[in-house]
């Protein structure tokens, strides 16, 4: 599996305004080195003990998302460095990244998980309540909400898929101060960027199968 060879390869086939997110959990330093000397500046992890070492070892103009759910109690370990977490999905937890922040004399970017596969074991709020979301943000000067990220089904039927993606992109486009839409990972992507992705979370496509 060449790194370097897959970041160029997907560079190349998809349009200059997606950004990738190299989703980089589980995966040793030496392989987000080899990423990251092939120009790769994004990378995205879905545990924060696990980004906080990463990030110790790497260099420092590395982009860090949180990609994963995050209990409140894990925001100060990572809210000195991390770039955007992804998965915000709860007024309480838009409160404690605002108390971090200021802590930390940051602006931290955000991204309001919203629910759209039909699966119980995925986070998000209910699309219903995004407009409570963005009006209670406005109030936490330390937090940016600059878009939207969704997951869809683990499904193989693909109208499926591409129909959650289409409803998140229809909300999205609803909302003209929201500039990413983060949709799309190793097994979709190229369905969330015919529906409007802005940013697309890639894992094995680079890197290869994921180590457990």
């Amino acid at each position: 599996m060449n790194i370097e060879n897959n970041i160029s390869n997907l560079k190349n086939s998809i349009p200059d305004n997606v950004d990738i997110v190299a989703v980089s959990k589980t995966k040793p330093i030496n392989d987000l080195i080899k990423a990251y000397q092939a120009g790769q500046r994004i990378f995205g992890e879905n545990k924060v003990q696990e980004m906080v070492a990463k990030f110790e070892q790497l260099p420092k103009d590395i982009e860090w998302h949180m990609i994963g759910h995050v209990q409140t109690n894990k925001v100060k370990y990572m809210a000195a460095f991390v770039n955007t977490i992804q998965s915000v999905d709860s007024q309480k937890l838009l409160k404690e990244i605002q108390k971090q922040a200021y802590r930390n004399r940051r602006i931290i970017r955000c991204l309001i998980q919203i629910r759209i596969a039909d699966e119980d074991t995925k986070f998000g709020i209910e699309p219903s309540e995004l407009n409570d979301f963005l009006n209670f943000s406005k109030m936490l000067p330390n937090i940016k909400i600059t878009g939207l990220m969704g997951m869809a089904s683990f499904t193989n039927n693909k109208n499926q898929i591409r129909n959650e993606f289409r409803m998140l992109s229809n909300l999205y486009d609803d909302f003209s101060d929201l500039k990413v839409l983060s949709i799309g990972m190793s097994g979709d992507y190229q369905i969330g960027i015919e529906e409007g992705s802005t940013m697309i979370r890639i894992g094995s496509k680079i890197f290869g199968e994921r180590n457990f």
